[in-house]
């Protein structure tokens, strides 16, 4: 028997696919706990709709994500922080802080998509990397401006 699997299924297959079960496990388990619908000509048919309309909002999200990325390429900000008398800061700029920075600019990113996870700890401009979207990775542009301590 053929079915569309409406979730992930452990050891049977992932949400979208068509798997070929026996009868009773797809009649009496997946298809009884909705887990899966059977592979008519018509479920085939708004099966091939739905993977069409995910692949349109993948390809909006992506292009979004690389307008996005053209926007950082061109800005800055600037952070600042205690230093010493030979350029030593004293403390550093975590994901966080960018983060927060980028939100007071009305962009929002998440912390745990930034690629470079290390604190910035040295006075100048720092280029951080950031996955927006799948294979979209932006560079923002961090200046650490040191005051004496």
């Amino acid at each position: 028997m053929k079915v569309i699997l409406k979730e992930d299924v452990k050891k049977v297959g992932k949400k979208g696919e068509v798997v070929n079960v026996s009868d009773g496990y797809g009649r009496n388990f997946l298809i009884a706990r909705g887990l899966a619908v059977a592979a008519t000509d018509k479920s085939m048919a708004v099966l091939g709709e739905q993977k069409k309309e995910e692949a349109r909002q993948e390809a909006i999200k992506e292009a979004d994500a690389k307008a996005l990325a053209e926007k950082l390429k061109d800005m800055t900000f600037t952070f600042h922080v205690r230093s010493g008398k030979e350029g030593k800061v004293f403390g550093s700029v975590s994901t966080k802080q960018i983060v927060e920075k980028l939100a007071s600019e009305g962009i929002q990113v998440d912390k745990k998509k930034f690629v470079d996870t290390d604190p910035i700890q040295s006075l100048g401009v720092t280029k951080v990397r950031v996955e927006l979207y799948k294979n979209v990775i932006a560079t923002i542009n961090c200046q650490l401006i040191g005051s004496d301590a």
